[in-house]
């Protein structure tokens, strides 16, 4: 029986022996090592079917694999290639997560090392969160990334696309406005989400396409362009969690999505509450100067229950809770620029909040609303 270490051991020869992974240095060599994990298979039996799910790349450490197409008209299959120790097969596996598109078949023997694209996905994770990184930014990144790595980076993580978006998704977007007459190509840089390019849209530059242009001279053109973007709109994006503008209308439409919750200015500050009633919060930015105790401070301020749960809250987190000048026991501050706000939670501290203030018959039907 042979052991994790004895794995190891076998995945990292796997790993030179392969010209895919020939360029890698020692460090990277054994983390992918780490990821990798030995499959045998009996001669003649099938590793994977065309149509199967396309999940895992193969490195063939001894044996040897016949890769070939199903036939439409049910004759024998057709071989494509065969492939022995040091080589490599399903690595679009990596690449898109898409079907099968051929079946694997040992032709004698064999023994793989298996690397599976949410294992891939978790290592670079994994390596990204051990360097302290806050937001990824994806370029010339030519995979489609699975559905679990966008969840955990969702919302911090932006992509540069070659088109108008929501103009020509995906690949050949040159070639693709050319033919279809546009006037304008260009560049987009959005927000990832599972959906290929369909996250939203945070800046765009569009680009000429001139007479005579074909798929080189304009992609030239609008590499350029995309030069330009994205510096500037990666900067904007990784500040925002500290800029005014940007929080005070996240909070703004939280609240407002609220039942009949209404904006004021109170002393200078955004007020939210029910139309005629009572305030259930106020966004502060700092509202009482940059030399006084809450001075720099861009907050929101919610209603609860007293000073028992203002006290317990600070305590908790005391560079995030506080209690706010002018206000009693029954609000709290919730620092809003420390860059990792929750706004799940936010929203929530706002629902909380306008039940609070909220006149019985109104805070009865949101209750049966949220049933259903």
């Amino acid at each position: 029986m042979v052991g994790p270490a004895g794995e190891r051991g076998g995945s990292r020869d796997a790993l030179r022996a392969c010209r895919l992974f020939g360029d890698l240095d020692d460090a990277s060599l054994e983390l992918c090592a780490s990821a990798l994990r030995p499959r045998r298979f009996r001669k003649g039996e099938t590793i994977f079917h065309a149509g199967d799910p396309g999940d895992s790349l193969f490195l063939v450490t001894s044996g040897a694999v016949k890769i070939t197409i199903p036939p439409d008209d049910g004759s024998e299959p057709a071989i494509l290639t065969t492939i022995g120790p040091g080589g490599f097969f399903g690595e679009l596996s990596l690449l898109d997560g898409a079907p099968r598109s051929a079946t694997a078949v040992a032709l004698d023997p064999t023994e793989t090392h298996v690397l599976r694209r949410d294992a891939f996905d978790a290592l670079v994770d994994e390596q990204l969160r051990a360097a302290g990184a806050e937001f990824v930014a994806l370029a010339g990144y030519m995979r489609i990334l699975s559905d679990d790595f966008v969840e955990r980076w969702t919302g911090r993580m932006i992509n540069i696309h070659p088109s108008l978006l929501p103009l020509y998704k995906g690949l050949n977007t040159h070639s693709q406005a050319i033919e279809a007459g546009d006037k304008f190509g260009g560049c987009s840089v959005h927000i990832v989400t599972p959906g290929v390019d369909e996250g939203p849209v945070l800046a765009q530059t569009p680009v000429a396409i001139l007479p005579g242009d074909t798929v080189e001279t304009l992609a030239r053109r609008v590499q350029f362009a995309e030069h330009q973007l994205y510096p500037s709109t990666l900067a904007a994006f990784v500040t925002r969690e500290r800029s005014p503008d940007y929080l005070r209308e996240r909070v703004r439409e939280l609240a407002m999505a609220l039942p009949e919750a209404d904006e004021v200015l109170s002393h200078g500050m955004p007020c939210f509450g029910i139309v005629k009633g009572k305030k259930f919060a106020y966004f502060t930015e700092d509202h009482h100067g940059p030399n006084s105790k809450e001075g720099g401070k861009i907050a929101l301020l919610v209603k609860i229950s007293g000073a028992d749960e203002q006290a317990a809250l600070i305590e908790m987190d005391e560079e995030r809770y506080y209690r706010p000048a002018y206000f009693g026991d029954g609000w709290i501050g919730i620092r809003l620029d420390l860059g990792d706000t929750d706004w799940d939670a936010i929203g929530e501290w706002l629902r909380k909040s306008w039940l609070s203030v909220a006149p019985k018959k109104l805070a009865g039907l949101m209750g049966v609303a949220e049933e259903f």
